[in-house]
């Protein structure tokens, strides 16, 4: 694609960097027609060089999308739908190979169309990092991550063979292979440019800012390197892929004021916790968040990494932090080419985007943060926004037993041929894992301190405890090595298990057997102690019902302790070999320890030795051996990779969108439903309808993998929509899982509506507030859809599911004027009927009348939740890659 349109405001400039003549779209000539824009965020100031470069390109970015941008300085809320277009895109494997299942389905879809093929190609540079699939079968021993990567391959064979022919098949389409990195930090530390350029019709370089979207939520991480980027749904970013717009409202944006400093012992993970909490107490969803203040200049780039990776959980679109000094020492840190370095310094400071500590931008609306008062914290056991101080995490816990466990006091049983019991509150998993915290060295440098100082003192984690711990880069190994610091967390259990999502995303592997079946023959509600970003009910494991999460440091300290149930700053962490109680304060490290270790250990060559080959991969990937094609050649016998019925009988003129009559509802929920409720990314139950569909096709019970891998098969995901085990159907009261009746009958979801689908029926969701939380998850939207879900009623959405819906044709509609779901008496025996769904409009009110199951009448008015007229269009084609393929094909 074209990075640029015909300029009329006559913007174009150029500066000269290393010797070398650079294009640039300049702000400061903008403001010359615009106004002044100086006191824009820089995360605006992105925008504005979007629309200044893509100005009149015949994809509608006009003079007023500019001006929009310009006078958002006196109206943070203009209702202005712009057109965005990221340089690039970021895929994981889960949501990347359905993204790649899609393309090589629109190809054959174009093709019957008489269209061109070839025109299904990424028009814009697409990374895919393999790091989803990894669990943690194997931990504790030095061959842990030799066996777990085996069993991998083993397990993904088909997905891998199919992804690696993506990346022979499809041009600007790349696959790091797997075992090399979690997506966000290889981004981090290696994609990222801060600055991208590329060559236009004239053969001249522009640049331009580095922006990116990504299909799991977490790519925000990016926006600590001064990368302006954000989840998008697998939909959305395929269409970018393919030269669409994002479209999207202009955004508010909150500017969060950071002061001061940490205080002695306190890490970015409790830092952040405090940003999440606080984030979500205002509400930020839908808006940017751009940090400032001088206490940004206190903060390594790491530090800011790890805030901006946590967006999805204090809700906002991104959180964006300017380039300065910081970002400009870890990119040489990390072994960006001098070149590429100063055309970043260059740029940024010329366009007005370098940061300054005593720069206030205008914002919307304002808060600020003294870091100093930041105190050491967990999050849980259920939400990310959910900080606890952490001599509070067990009176909370406790607390919990009685208010959100029916337990009057803790209860402990014997565990079967073993010499220990287990109980309520038990640390069963502790996990060093995610993006979030092991691209940090700080706090994995802290980890790797708490294990010398208590392998020195002779402690040991408790019996019952799964250990594991799975950097996001190799260069983590590297320097934990380099240290000596890797020995420690190996003589303490944290041994190497793989490097990839792990337990943050539910790849935590199965208990011990009779761990898991103490914990499940008795009711006993354990707990995982993890350094992830989420810790939503049924995500980490489906033995573990409280989840908390913590720096890495605390993950080994809480494996050492066992329990969460007693204050760990109180009481001992162990007994050291002479039998003296052991404090959390005897083996925390100090900072000065901490920064001394890093800076003897980590150097510029190692970044540069583990990025020279990063798409070659091990073994394993070479020796998969596949050819492009200009089609792919679907196997019909496959349980990972289906061809998809997305495009089954689609002609080049959309039909009119159809109006919902007498639909009935197929789950009521309540609030906060996530992602990971309506698609569920870990294990396939038995005696579930995906696993009943494995099992018809003689897929053992060891080989189903999880729903996540798997995401390139529809049956299978379609099967599991709705089927998350902590799920609660408010039409079948007290029973959780994927249930719900139909005819008075109790059943899985996808039984009841496939026998609904069979009598023509309609159906609808009806939830409380925040629904679509959490992971930037298609087939929450895919899996709705094929289930026969014509639309979704709830009080609030999360942004990215709400698009996710649309891209797929399901109308999200919002309850008004404080109606929910309860308030208008709506259950599981209602008919729902909305009518005039071909002139629907962008936020229109819309009447849906409801009969009763008494046969009464009611109606109540809800607000379309489609926002854009882009959006529009996407519905009335069915589908945003339903409305793409029309257009490449009559093109």
């Amino acid at each position: 694609m074209t990075q640029v349109g015909k300029d009329t405001l006559g913007t174009r400039s150029t500066m000269n960097v290393g010797g070398k003549t650079i294009a640039y779209y300049s702000l400061a000539k903008a403001a010359e027609a615009i106004g002044d824009v100086s006191k824009l965020p820089f995360s605006m100031k992105v925008l504005l060089e979007n629309m200044l470069r893509f100005e009149d390109d015949g994809f509608t970015v006009g003079r007023e999308h500019i001006q929009a941008i310009a006078d958002w300085q006196k109206n943070p809320v203009t209702g202005q739908e712009i057109q965005y277009r990221p340089a690039r895109v970021l895929l994981q494997d889960f949501t990347g190979v359905p993204c790649v299942v899609d393309l090589a389905a629109m190809r054959d879809a174009i093709s019957k169309l008489g269209g061109d093929t070839a025109k299904i190609n990424p028009q814009v540079p697409v990374n895919l990092v393999i790091d989803h699939s990894v669990m943690v079968d194997e931990f504790g021993h030095p061959k842990a991550f030799e066996h777990n990567v085996e069993l991998e391959y083993a397990r993904n064979a088909e997905r891998y063979d199919f992804l690696k022919w993506g990346s022979k098949s499809f041009e600007n389409f790349s696959a790091v292979p797997p075992g090399t990195g979690i997506c966000h930090q290889v981004n981090l530390e290696h994609i990222g440019k801060g600055v991208w350029s590329s060559t236009d019709p004239n053969g001249e370089t522009v640049a331009y800012p580095d922006t990116c979207v990504g299909t799991d939520s977490h790519t925000t991480m990016i926006n600590g390197l001064g990368v302006l980027g954000w989840g998008v749904g697998g939909i959305e970013a395929e269409a970018a892929m393919l030269g669409q717009p994002i479209s999207m409202l202009i955004p508010e944006v909150v500017g969060f004021k950071l002061t001061n400093a940490m205080a002695e012992g306190v890490t970015a993970t409790d830092l952040v916790l405090t940003c999440v909490q606080m984030l979500r107490e205002v509400g930020v969803v839908g808006r940017f968040v751009e940090f400032y203040g001088p206490g940004v200049s206190n903060l390594s780039l790491a530090d800011r990494a790890t805030i901006a990776n946590m967006a999805p959980e204090y809700g906002a679109t991104c959180g964006f932090f300017g380039i300065d000094d910081k970002t400009i020492e870890y990119m040489r840190l990390t072994g960006r080419p001098e070149e590429q370095i100063a055309l970043v310094e260059a740029y940024a400071k010329e366009q007005g985007m370098w940061f300054t500590p005593e720069n206030e931008p205008v914002f919307s609306n304002t808060l600020s943060l003294d870091m100093s008062k930041v105190v050491p914290s967990l999050a849980g056991p259920k939400r990310p926004q959910d900080k606890v101080a952490l001599p509070d995490v067990d009176d909370l816990f406790n607390g919990d037993l009685e208010r959100v466990y029916g337990k009057s006091a803790p209860a402990r049983v014997a565990v079967e041929g073993k010499d220990h019991d287990i109980g309520d509150g038990d640390v069963v998993i502790a996990a060093i894992t995610s993006c979030t915290n092991t691209s940090n060295p700080d706090v994995l440098i802290a980890a790797g301190l708490v294990a010398q100082k208590a392998v020195e003192k002779g402690l040991t984690p408790k019996p019952w405890v799964k250990t594991s711990l799975a950097p996001g880069s190799q260069v983590v190994t590297d320097y934990l090595e380099k240290s000596g610091l890797q020995a420690s967390l190996n003589k303490i259990g944290f041994d190497l298990v793989g490097y990839g999502c792990t337990t943050c995303i539910g790849n935590s592997g199965p208990l011990a057997p009779p761990i898991s079946k103490a914990i499940n023959g008795n009711d006993i509600v354990a707990a995982s102690v993890l350094s992830g970003n989420r810790n939503f009910e049924g995500r980490v494991s489906p033995d573990v019902r409280a989840n908390f999460l913590a720096s890495p440091p605390l993950v080994v300290a809480y494996a050492l302790k066992g329990t969460v149930t007693e204050d760990i700053t109180t009481t001992p962490i162990g007994q050291d070999r002479d039998g003296n109680d052991v404090m959390l304060a005897d083996i925390w490290p100090s900072n000065r320890e901490i920064a001394e270790n890093r800076a003897a250990n980590i150097e510029r060559s190692m970044f540069e030795k583990r990025y020279a080959d990063v798409y070659k991969g091990d073994e394993h990937w070479q020796a998969i051996k596949v050819e492009a094609s200009d089609t792919y050649r679907w196997n019909p016998t496959s349980t990972y990779v289906a061809s998809p019925p997305f495009f089954d009988g689609m002609e080049m003129t959309p039909a009119p969108v159809a109006d919902i009559v007498d639909a009935r509802p197929l789950a009521v929920l309540g609030d906060s439903v996530t992602t990971d409720h309506i698609s569920p990314a870990g294990s396939i139950k038995e005696d579930s309808p995906a696993g009943a569909y494995l099992n018809e096709r003689q897929v053992s019970k060891a080989d189903f993998n999880s729903y996540g891998s798997r995401r390139g098969n529809h049956e299978v995901m379609m099967r599991g929509t709705f089927a998350n085990i902590r799920i609660k159907n408010e039409m079948v009261p007290g029973v959780e899982g994927g249930i719900t009746t139909y005819k008075g009958e109790q059943m899985p979801i996808y039984d009841a509506a496939m026998k609904h689908k069979e009598d023509g029926t309609p159906l609808v969701v009806i939830a409380g507030k925040e629904y679509g939380t959490g992971s930037s998850r298609d087939w929450a939207a895919k899996g709705t859809i094929l289930l026969g879900v014509r639309a979704v009623i709830v009080e609030s959405f999360e942004r990215i599911h709400r698009s996710n819906l649309i891209g797929m044709g399901v109308l999200p509609l919002q309850f008004k004027d404080g109606d929910s779901r309860t308030t208008l008496g709506l259950d599981g025996n209602d008919t729902f009927t909305i009518r005039g769904l071909a002139d629907l409009k962008p936020g229109q009110d819309v009447t849906v009348d409801v009969v009763h199951e008494d046969g009464s009448t009611a109606s109540f008015t809800a607000l379309c939740r489609i926002d854009t007229a882009n959006e529009m269009e996407y519905y009335k084609h069915g589908g945003i890659l339903q409305y793409v393929i029309r257009g490449l094909a009559s093109n």
